[in-house]
């Protein structure tokens, strides 16, 4: 019985839950890095640009598109908030409550952008445009097999 979790547990390091959160731990270090003259993060930069993008949202919706839960948005957008870059207001219902960018927001997300085209560009310098191609069709197969 010892011999066969041994065994298991030797496979570990292949483990792909492992593998993604080391990598995105990395990779997320390295925007961090990338923006942080600016002051804001790498969730912080995706949640300005979903926000730039797509207009004013629930939280709820907020919080699909990104992939987090309602908890960890809502701890996310409390600096956003507090900085004047994101405005919470109540939705269309007392039970809902709609996020937008600011002018601040804007502005932040501007300043930002050539930094994170920096990054990107790295990223994709790296792997070469065939390879980092793959890897987003990799990562949204992931996603897709675990829903």
């Amino acid at each position: 019985m010892k011999s066969s979790h041994a065994q298991v547990l030797s496979q570990c390091p292949q483990c792909v839950c492992f593998n993604l959160l080391k990598s995105a731990r990395a990779i997320t270090r390295f925007y961090d890095a990338a923006l942080q003259p600016i002051g804001i993060q790498g969730t912080q930069f995706s949640l300005l640009a979903v926000l730039h993008h797509v207009g004013e949202l629930p939280i709820t919706e907020i919080a699909e598109v990104l992939g987090v839960d309602r908890t960890t948005l809502t701890r996310n957008l409390k600096t956003l908030v507090g900085r004047g870059y994101v405005g919470v207001d109540q939705g269309k219902d007392a039970r809902t409550k709609s996020v937008k960018l600011t002018g601040a927001g804007r502005d932040i997300l501007m300043k930002a952008l050539p930094l994170w085209e920096q990054a990107q560009q790295k990223v994709v310098d790296g792997l070469g445009p065939s390879r980092f191609k793959g890897l987003l069709k990799e990562l949204a197969a992931i996603r897709a097999l675990t829903r």
